[in-house]
C-alpha cells in the first residue's frame, strides 16, 4: 500500500491509499488545501484539528450544493428523456388522413358539363371563322 505525503495548510501529512490511487488523493488533498488557505487567510493561524474541520465542513458544503444541482438536472434529464420518447411515439404513428369520394353521379354530372362547355366552345369558334 502506498504511502503518499500532502501538503494541507502548510502542514505536511504521511496518508496510505490503494495502488493507482495516488492522483485521486493528491486532488483530494488540493481540494482540502484550498479550503485551508481561504480559512489562513481570513482567521490567522489556527489549531490543526479546528482548520481540517472547518476546511472538511466548506468542501462538504459545496459537495451538498453541487449534489442538489446534479438532482435538478437529472430531473430535467429525466423529463426531457420522457418527452423525447413521446415525440418518437407520436412520429412513429401516421397520422391518417381521410378524403371523401366523389360520387359517381357528380363525376357523370361534370363529365356532362364539360363536354356541353366544349360542345358551345367550339360552336362559337365556328361562327366567329364565319
Amino acid at each position: 500500500m502506498p504511502e503518499v505525503t500532502i501538503t494541507i495548510g502548510g502542514r505536511q501529512f504521511d496518508v496510505a491509499c490503494q495502488a493507482g490511487e495516488e492522483h485521486y488523493l493528491h486532488t483530494a488533498a488540493k481540494m482540502l488545501d484550498d479550503e485551508a488557505q481561504v480559512l489562513s487567510d481570513q482567521a490567522g493561524r489556527m489549531p490543526e484539528a479546528r482548520m481540517l474541520l472547518m476546511a472538511g465542513l466548506m468542501l462538504a458544503d459545496k459537495t451538498a450544493s453541487v449534489e442538489d444541482r446534479v438532482a435538478e438536472v437529472q430531473a430535467k434529464l429525466t423529463e426531457r428523456e420522457a418527452e423525447l420518447a413521446n415525440l418518437r411515439e407520436t412520429a412513429a404513428t401516421p397520422e391518417r388522413v381521410e378524403v371523401p369520394v366523389v360520387p359517381q353521379t357528380v363525376t357523370d354530372t361534370l363529365a356532362e358539363l364539360a363536354a356541353r362547355a366544349e360542345a358551345l366552345a367550339a360552336s362559337v369558334e365556328e361562327k366567329a371563322k364565319a
